[in-house]
């Protein structure tokens, strides 16, 4: 099997640099490290990684190493891979598939190569190579014993695929912690795809009205940062409860066709298609400002935006403008592809030092009860999701206080003495 393929790995040097740095701001995966490296809980595993692949992934692609096992990575979008980084990696000795611009046939042979080391854990974001092994990739499935899912996208795809009898392996929904989606999810995703939207536009937010269409996680965290910028907000939902949540949160809630009509910013984040599509676009404002935040590119849809314009031209790095035919201009940022990496750098370090932490330690549970988990899709242990949120604490010096044992006893009892 090839080493790598990867844009240049001359760039290596700049890669370390952005590695290193990352490494110095997440002490809970450097704590995991720390462990992994006395214990090689993974020594003779194969470990398949199919996760945006910028220096916060890189450098838990290397923690995994020195636990022992064998990487092979790929990124989990063209447009967030960094050819620096990558580079680095391969010339670490990790077998890297990726480079920045892929095409879609280059990008599903990068994620075939990853497979080639017929992974004994698998570590996905956005299902693509869960989907592969369950597809055109089936015979390299016999010896995986499972793996973690990052993203929501991807949890929902493997939920379905439980629901249908049709998963071959178990799956950890990562996603689906505390630890992930109270500060990654919310945190994480409000402030990157601010920092990926402010970067690429170079224009102010405050006083301007944003669309936040889907109330999830994700969601509050974009809507939260968006009112802490200035911003009017405004939320489009479809589930009830989320929508009176995001009323109760202090936000103006509409539909999306009225919408359309009022937004200067829109941020689609809801793991579905076409939820801005051709009558949305009818009604936009000159100058509307069109963002994705979900895992693929199909929140906006494309075509329809393409075929309402008289013309198209990229008028800045990851900008391109559509003008219809009454001369209103609509902007799409990064080719409506995740903005906060197609656009930006992704969560802060500190962010995903603790979903990378749940990653790491989670593709250890799974190694560790190798055939004795039934192919399901199950929840990240609490102890785990506890551990992570301890270790994080301790890297802050910050101190909580524990249960005496009375305390423990009273809140075990169903007496109430």
């Amino acid at each position: 099997m090839q080493d790598y393929l990867v844009r240049d790995i001359n760039l290596a040097p700049g890669g370390r640099l952005k590695i290193d740095w990352v490494r110095v701001h997440m002490p809970v995966l450097n704590a995991i490290r720390e462990e992994f490296e006395r214990e090689k809980p993974f020594a003779g595993v194969r470990v398949a990684m199919s996760i945006h692949l910028e220096a916060k992934t890189a450098y838990l692609a290397e923690v995994l190493k020195a636990g022992g096992a064998h990487v092979a990575i790929s990124g989990s979008n063209p447009l967030s891979t960094q050819d620096d980084v990558a580079a680095a990696l391969a010339a670490a000795g990790i077998h890297v598939y990726a480079w920045h611009g892929a095409t879609s046939q280059e990008y599903i042979d990068h994620l075939i190569k990853v497979l080639e080391i017929r992974p004994h854990v698998v570590i996905d974001d956005g299902g693509d190579l869960v989907h592969l092994l369950h597809t055109r990739c089936r015979e390299l499935a016999s010896e995986v014993a499972g793996g973690c899912e990052e993203t929501t996208t991807g949890v929902s795809r493997l939920k379905a695929m439980e629901r249908e009898g049709k998963l071959l392996f178990p799956m950890i929904a990562v996603n689906d912690a505390r630890c992930k989606f109270l500060f990654d999810n919310r945190y994480g995703t409000g402030e990157s795809v601010w920092a990926g939207i402010m970067r690429t536009t170079n224009l102010l937010v405050a006083g301007k009205t944003v669309v936040v269409l889907g109330y999830g996680w994700c969601g509050r965290g974009v809507a939260m940062r968006a009112s802490g910028l200035g911003a009017k907000v405004v939320v489009c939902e479809v589930d009830p409860v989320r929508a009176l949540e995001a009323y109760m949160d202090g936000y103006l809630v509409m539909k999306s066709e009225q919408a359309a009509g009022v937004g200067d910013i829109f941020i689609t984040v809801t793991g579905c298609r076409d939820v801005l599509r051709g009558e949305h676009f009818r009604r936009m404002k000159d100058g509307a400002i069109l963002a994705n935040a979900g895992h693929f590119d199909v929140e906006i849809n494309k075509p329809e935006l393409a075929a309402a314009a008289v013309s198209r031209r990229v008028v800045r790095q990851n900008i391109e403008e559509f003008t219809l035919p009454d001369g209103r201009r609509i902007y799409l940022l990064g080719e409506g592809r995740l903005v906060n990496l197609a656009a930006g750098d992704g969560h802060p370090a500190e962010i995903m030092d603790m979903s990378f932490a749940l990653q790491a330690l989670s593709a250890r549970y799974i190694w560790q009860h190798k055939g004795r988990l039934g192919p399901r899709v199950y929840l990240v242990p609490a102890e785990l999701d506890r551990q992570v949120a301890e270790l994080r604490l301790t890297s802050l010096g910050v101190e909580i206080d524990r249960l005496t044992p009375g305390q423990e006893a009273y809140i075990l009892s169903w007496q109430g003495e």
